[in-house]
């Protein structure tokens, strides 16, 4: 019962490997995705143009980008560490 093999060990076993089933499920979705977004910049001229406009900040003749500026990062709070 609470041996190498006992029933904690079976029920711990059993917990991640459900974790691991969930981890291993959502990468293939976000594999899957990939995927798709690789297949429509190979062959789509509109994605190639919308990923040209966001990275890159293309515009087309006639065009303005307006860009936010980085906020400035939080002052660090609580005493200093040794």
């Amino acid at each position: 019962m609470f041996g190498a093999n006992g029933m904690v060990i079976y029920r711990q076993k059993r917990a991640e490997m459900q974790t691991l089933r969930g981890e291993v499920d959502r990468l293939r979705k976000e594999n899957s995705q990939y995927v798709d977004q690789i297949r429509s910049l190979k062959s789509d001229p509109g994605a190639i143009e919308k990923e040209a406009r966001e990275q890159l900040h293309y515009t087309r003749p006639g065009e303005v980008v307006l860009v936010a500026p980085v906020p400035p990062p939080k002052p660090p709070s609580g005493r200093a560490k040794n």
